[in-house]
């Protein structure tokens, strides 16, 4: 049976258009997965209840990645968390994966380690296309012995040599500039980066942003996948916010064109 009054034409082409461009936008949007089992502190309120804290999508106070979420978001990614540890299951589907800050035993009294079968599942999604961050830190504040198990496999160790230990409101003390031409940050001059654990490298790894012959970041290719690495959680709010650093220092962009930088990687 014929409708009496058929869709008109460029209606349907509309229609038409519309849905194909919803599909195009959900197929392209990417995941950006934050670990929170190797990083799981918590702090009691008043209450006596405790609750999580530090490097969290949620957490807007300064010890948060609120805003390094919305720049995610902004450029199109999904963010999620994973409270438990990686597998080739839980990890499928992510595009990026953060690792912030592993806990050590000051952070917790019982810290979830990096084990070897975790290595595994890592190293072989990173090798078919993942685009894994590691945003590490100074080793009085993080465990870098099981880090640096899954981060030599991508040729990056994290050293016990700290630098950037700024003292008595020294700023300049945490100054890193960017050569220019920088593949990952184009525009950024200069970022602020405190308390920092020095990267020592073999291939594949490359030196990114050197400081006075120090390694401060650097990546590396594995397989089909990428590597991002850094020795602190340089872009969590604190530092990104524009209140607690002078606008000198150029954190906030940096992070939005780390994240312009890493979606370009995923695959």
């Amino acid at each position: 049976m014929q409708l009496k009054n058929p869709l008109p034409k460029c209606a349907a082409v509309f229609l038409i258009c519309f849905a194909a461009n919803i599909s195009e936008n959900y197929a392209q949007e990417k995941t950006v997965l934050l670990d929170y089992y190797y990083n799981h502190e918590v702090k009691k309120d008043k209450s006596g209840k405790e609750n999580r804290f530090h490097y969290t999508w949620e957490d807007q106070t300064l010890n948060g990645f609120s805003m390094l979420g919305d720049e995610f978001k902004k450029a199109g990614f999904q963010t999620k968390s994973l409270d438990a540890a990686p597998t080739s299951a839980n990890l499928k589907g992510s595009d990026v994966y953060i690792i912030v800050d592993p806990d050590n035993l000051k952070e917790s009294p019982t810290p979830n380690l990096i084990a070897p079968d975790h290595i595994k599942a890592i190293a072989d999604w990173v090798k078919a296309g993942g685009v894994l961050v590691i945003f590490a830190n100074d080793s009085s504040n993080t465990n870098l012995v099981q880090l640096n198990d899954l981060t030599g496999k991508f040729g990056i160790t994290f050293t016990n040599k700290s630098r950037n230990m700024v003292k008595n409101g020294k700023l300049e003390i945490g100054e890193v500039h960017v050569p220019a031409g920088n593949e990952v940050f184009p525009t950024s001059k200069i970022f602020y980066l405190k308390e920092i654990s020095i990267l020592s490298l073999r291939p594949p790894a490359k030196a990114l942003i050197t400081e006075q012959n120090d390694v401060i970041m650097a990546t590396a290719k594995y397989g089909k996948g990428t590597v991002f690495a850094v020795g602190d959680p340089w872009l969590y709010n604190e530092y990104v916010d524009g209140t607690r650093i002078p606008a000198t220092y150029e954190n906030y962009n940096g992070a939005v064109e780390l994240v312009k930088w890493l979606k370009k990687q995923a695959l």
